[in-house]
């Protein structure tokens, strides 16, 4: 019961942080948002505990942003009816440096706000890690565009020495690098339970790096680095063209490699595509395996929606609507759960039922960003070859079944996935009439309902179109 409220309570954190990164700016909320950590609930009060590394930090976000957090946190959950601000009752038992991840989108913002805060047991081990719960092997849905990257993953955390380190993984904005990041941490506690953990963020460490180096902390900072039986860097393309940063970190890989140490890190490039990063440093990242993540396929887009469908039961989300998000919020899977959340959240505070005219009023934003457009040209050529038919066919007077069904589709698509009206269409297939094109998408769209064979060959076809 812990652990779930746990992982709805990041969840919410989440969604509250991408929001006020948008409301406050980078720079505010990176210094002051960002280091907050979740406590606990009290349910009897209803009082949520948020929680800061000084007492200069917490005075501050007091003052400033109490009421804001509280808004956000009665809007978000309806179990929070107060934060309390408050100085981290364990910050001096921290051994760990405190550097916290680059700025991301959605969950990454919750998982910033308690990255690399290690907390030590009374026998001088660590206790437990600041991942964030939610992010896990079991919550990954995996297709083919990414089950390379999970094996080599869950390879990486197992109790036996692994093939490779260090594991790089390579993935545009968010495929789910991050997230496998956390679930290598989760897991390797599991089968190293008395392990040292340490997850940072590239852009982090080298400002760690030169605070360390300014403060003549530099032997230090080296010790603890060095310490650790795992490290995490995200997003290592932001330590380009800083001589000194990549400097030390190729001595620390070069010292934990050397004692049989597991390194990890994640980037949005492949590292010959970095820029700026010494030929030392590019030669140690690649030693291993580079794992890439291509982005989700549309039905592996589907499969996410449909775990994270399981948060909301027994709220039914009809299979239109899914099949809508899946095949049109396509640039990262950030977005796609961010679109469900937020479509969910508006149902459920208006009283409204989910339905698909309630996601295209509501996601505009989200789906205008991600439309590709998509021509009539590109629509007539994959359907040809889908049906093996001549491109000629699309505009030629013939009325054989062989011909006109393929015809039908073309216009079908060419309405669904081009803001073309009915005239522009029927130009484009030979000059036809409007009524033509009219109910050549009546006669699909019914057929998809009663013909199995041709709502797959429509479904295949706008996979291809859209992937």
């Amino acid at each position: 019961m812990e652990e779930q409220e746990a992982m709805d309570l990041a969840a919410d954190w989440a969604d509250i942080c991408h929001g006020l990164r948008k409301d406050l700016g980078h720079q505010l909320f990176t210094q002051w948002i960002k280091p907050i950590q979740l406590g606990k609930l009290n349910h009897d009060t209803g009082t949520l505990d948020l929680f800061l590394p000084t007492e200069f930090s917490a005075s501050w976000v007091e003052d400033r942003y109490h009421d804001r957090l509280s808004l956000a946190w009665k809007i978000a959950s309806s179990d929070v009816r107060h934060v309390s601000i408050k100085v981290h009752p364990g910050r001096r038992k921290i051994e760990n440096i405190d550097l916290r991840g680059h700025d991301g989108f959605g969950h990454r913002a919750a998982n910033d706000a308690s990255l690399a805060m290690e907390s030590i047991g009374d026998d001088g081990f660590t206790a437990s890690v600041g991942l964030d719960p939610t992010q896990t092997f079991a919550a990954f849905v995996t297709g083919s565009t990414n089950v390379l990257a999970k094996n080599a993953a869950e390879r990486m955390a197992k109790a036996e020495k692994p093939q490779f380190s260090p594991l790089y993984l390579k993935a545009a904005t968010g495929q789910g690098k991050t997230h496998l990041l956390h679930a290598i941490g989760h897991a390797y506690l599991q089968t190293h339970p008395r392990a040292r953990i340490f997850y940072c963020s590239a852009e982090r460490f080298m400002v760690e790096f030169v605070q360390a180096l300014k403060s003549n902390e530099m032997i230090e900072f080296k010790a603890r680095l060095r310490g650790f039986d795992l490290l995490l860097v995200d997003d290592i393309q932001f330590i380009i063209g800083k001589a000194s940063a990549q400097e030390e970190l190729l001595y620390t890989i070069d010292a934990l490699l050397a004692e049989g140490k597991r390194l990890v890190f994640a980037a949005d490039r492949a590292p010959q595509a970095l820029d700026g990063v010494e030929p030392r440093l590019l030669s140690r990242l690649s030693m291993g395996l580079v794992a890439d993540i291509q982005p989700a396929d549309i039905e592996l887009r589907r499969a996410i929606l449909e775990s994270k469908l399981a948060k909301f039961a027994p709220l039914e989300v009809p299979e239109d609507v899914i099949d809508f998000l899946a095949r049109t919020v396509s640039r990262n899977v950030r977005e796609l759960v961010g679109g469900l959340n937020k479509l969910i959240a508006y149902a459920q505070l208006t009283g409204q039922e989910v339905s698909l005219q309630l996601a295209e009023e509501q996601l505009t934003d989200i789906l205008s960003a991600n439309r590709r457009r998509i021509t009539i040209d590109e629509i007539q050529r994959t359907v040809c070859q889908f049906y093996r038919i001549d491109r000629s066919e699309m505009s030629s007077k013939r009325r054989a079944r062989a011909v006109v069904r393929p015809r039908q589709v073309a216009m079908y698509l060419a309405k669904v996935l081009t803001p073309r009206s009915y005239p522009e269409i029927g130009r484009k297939f030979g000059g036809r009439d409007h009524s033509t094109v009219i109910h050549a998408v009546r006669l699909i769209e019914d057929l998809r309902q009663r013909d199995a064979d041709m709502d797959g060959d429509v479904r295949s076809l706008l996979r291809q179109l859209e992937s």
